[in-house]
């Protein structure tokens, strides 16, 4: 049996273009409105289309996602806000990267022929 680490990323496609309310976003990411304010006045998240009023905001997938990410981070890591927005963009930059190399090890594969 071989014993190699395997990375599995799960990217979330919306393909409805569906947003949510302040309140909608609090309700799936469990947490309270105060929370989602300090998030996006941080930058940790950020409307679809910013608004002067909070309760106005709307929300897509990937910021859904974020606030999950964020809420696991801060739980299991004790991480403020500023760590978790430095977090947050660090993983995502590690997220890119691979998808990178793995957009050029099959560009290598198939001029290699070992497609």
């Amino acid at each position: 049996m071989s014993n190699s680490n395997h990375t599995l990323t799960v990217e979330v496609m919306d393909t409805n273009g569906s947003t949510f309310t302040l309140h909608e976003v609090c309700e799936r990411g469990e947490c309270h409105a105060e929370f989602v304010i300090k998030l996006v006045s941080h930058g940790i998240i950020t409307p679809v289309e910013p608004s002067a009023e909070a309760r106005q905001w709307l929300f897509d997938v990937s910021a859904l996602a974020r606030l999950h990410k964020a809420r696991r981070l801060q739980r299991d890591l004790k991480m403020n806000l500023p760590g978790l927005a430095m977090s947050l963009d660090l993983l995502d930059e590690v997220q890119d990267m691979r998808r990178e190399v793995d957009r050029l090890n099959r560009q290598l594969q198939q001029l290699t022929g070992e497609w």
